[in-house]
């Protein structure tokens, strides 16, 4: 150090007054410079302000660096702006690999925010359960079938996204199957994971569609690992299963124009599967070791006879009751004993 310059401490507690202000301001690329700088810093935060502020500091700090090499003349000035500027390029560089990395396809974004943004799911446990799918959307023909009923095998679960499928059972119209609902989630329920199985119904697209699909191990594999992600598809399973159940439900109506929830016992009785023959005998046989007691007991009355079958009326119109013509009508349960036709109303039923 040179005996004519000032030391640290003269220059911080006891700096040089400035004799005279120089009347010449600086050239245009230093005024551009602080500009641009100035509204660099005026950036918000996040991902986007991000790149706000060192989008407008790279070009800043390049025009204090040619400021630095054509006017003031000074190599410090220069290299030190030029290293700013390459400092400001890896900043932009990382937060546009991060953006794309961020980024989903269109589909899975709008799928995002119709099923697992009201759950307030996060983002990275969604891109789990994309990227087990392999993010990749397949489609459907109009007319052509997902599943045959008695030879496609459940191996998979999957989502539509666009279009409507029909599902049908030994020819009959069950329901649809519309956007953002499962295809097969009963059949997804309905066996273990170490079971195998074939479809049970038979699902065709009766417009050009979109799904995505999981592979059946695969998916077991995530929801093992993955608590809440398991919980996640239970919920949403369960849902869809309800809304599968409700929609057979609008198609279930007795001849006088009521329409019954699927939960009461009557239609339990008169859906269920009758039990067999064998089966009754087999509970009224007693152990031997209570020989005893049944002799005691008087002998079982014989069940009253079963009512006369009642003579079929015309089915009511369809278009009265917003039915098609495949819908399941009571009427053809009528001549079960005991069944609902044989009371007058459901309050009759129930007591």
């Amino acid at each position: 150090m040179s005996a004519n310059s000032p030391s640290w401490d003269q220059a911080v507690l006891r700096p040089p007054v400035c004799d005279a202000w120089n009347d010449i301001t600086e050239e245009a690329a230093y005024q551009l410079a602080s500009c641009i700088v100035l509204l660099g810093y005026m950036g918000g935060s996040g991902i986007f302000g991000s790149l706000y502020i060192f989008g407008l500091l790279a070009p800043g700090y390049f025009c204090y660096a040619l400021w630095g090499w054509l006017s003031a003349c000074g190599l410090d000035i220069f290299i030190w702006n030029m290293l700013l500027v390459l400092a400001c390029l890896l900043q932009l560089a990382h937060l546009a690999y991060r953006l794309r990395r961020n980024t989903i396809p269109e589909e899975f974004d709008l799928l995002y925010k119709t099923m697992y943004l009201p759950l307030q799911v996060p983002l990275e446990v969604y891109k789990e359960i994309v990227k087990c799918c392999e993010e990749q959307v397949q489609s459907l023909v109009r007319d052509q079938n997902y599943a045959v009923e008695g030879k496609t095998p459940i191996d998979r679960l999957s989502l539509l996204l666009s279009g409507r499928i029909r599902v049908c059972q030994d020819g009959q119209f069950l329901h649809y199957v519309f956007p953002y609902q499962f295809l097969d989630s009963p059949e997804w329920e309905s066996l273990r994971p170490s079971e195998e199985g074939t479809f049970q119904v038979t699902l065709t697209a009766e417009t050009d569609c979109s799904y995505i699909t999981w592979p059946r191990k695969k998916l077991y594999l995530l929801l093992r690992k993955d608590r809440y992600i398991a919980r996640l598809f239970s919920s949403h399973l369960g849902y869809d299963i309800s809304e599968k159940l409700y929609s057979l439900n609008e198609k279930l109506f007795a001849k006088f124009g009521l329409r019954f929830d699927i939960r009461l016992p009557s239609l339990y009785h008169v859906l269920g599967p009758a039990s067999s023959e064998g089966e009754s005998e087999d509970c009224e046989e007693l152990s031997p070791g209570s020989g005893r007691a049944s002799i005691s007991e008087p002998p079982p009355q014989p069940p009253p006879p079963p009512p006369a079958p009642r003579p079929r009326a015309s089915r009511p119109d369809s278009d009265l009751l917003g039915e098609d013509s495949t819908s399941l009508v009571l009427e053809d349960f009528a001549e079960l004993p005991g069944s609902f036709m044989d009371y007058v109303s459901e309050g009759e039923y129930m007591k």
